[in-house]
């Protein structure tokens, strides 16, 4: 492979004659759209046999995020990639198409979750301290259920407890690229503020 193709203020690559920095752009586009979950760097480069640098396929990101901007489409990075997805001004009127039904969470739940996110990694027991009462199997089986939280080890001490944290998945959920970028405490304590016994999560 010896023809350089390069973009305007992009480092030179080396590609094939049949892959110019268009086509590249429109099969990251391609990949991009149809796939079911965020795609990292690492499986972008498996498009192009792993002949494109991280840094290089970054500056074509880059460039299609700018593409799109403002046409009700945005890429976005989340925890574990890149995505397309609706901007934030159009979803009032692709609701209209399907509803959204989120799912209704108990307080339980909600105080559960935010607790785990903000002060983990955590064991049920430090759970139970904060909340001032016991935290049932089922929710914390719901957490794990719904992909918003896993075991990542157990904590040294008698009885060995698992310790909880949030996995990727609620950080895509969210939108958000890494932990740093959480709300602030008082903000994510909205979502468990209800009159009645449940309410929703945006997730």
């Amino acid at each position: 492979m010896s023809v350089q193709s390069t973009l305007p203020n992009q480092p030179d690559t080396q590609i094939s004659d049949s892959v110019t920095p268009e086509r590249i752009q429109k099969i990251l586009e391609a990949a991009l759209l149809t796939a079911q979950e965020p795609l990292s760097i690492n499986e972008l480069r498996k498009l192009f046999n792993n002949e494109l640098s991280t840094a290089v396929l970054s500056k074509f990101l880059h460039r299609i995020r700018e593409k799109w901007n403002d046409s009700g489409i945005e890429l976005v990075t989340v925890a574990s990639g890149w995505r397309f997805q609706s901007s934030i001004d159009m979803q009032p009127y692709l609701d209209r198409l399907t509803p959204p039904k989120a799912p209704r969470y108990s307080r339980a739940v909600l105080e559960t979750l935010a607790i785990i996110a903000y002060r983990q990694p955590v064991t049920r027991g430090d759970i139970e301290e904060i909340r001032g009462v016991s935290v049932s199997s089922t929710v914390l089986k719901t957490l794990t259920a719904r992909g918003w939280i896993e075991t990542i080890g157990h904590r040294n001490a008698p009885g060995k407890p698992a310790l909880f944290a949030t996995t990727e998945h609620f950080l895509n959920a969210l939108n958000l690229r890494t932990l740093d970028e959480l709300p602030p405490l008082e903000e994510m304590k909205s979502l468990v503020e209800s009159d009645g016994e449940s309410q929703q999560l945006p997730l």
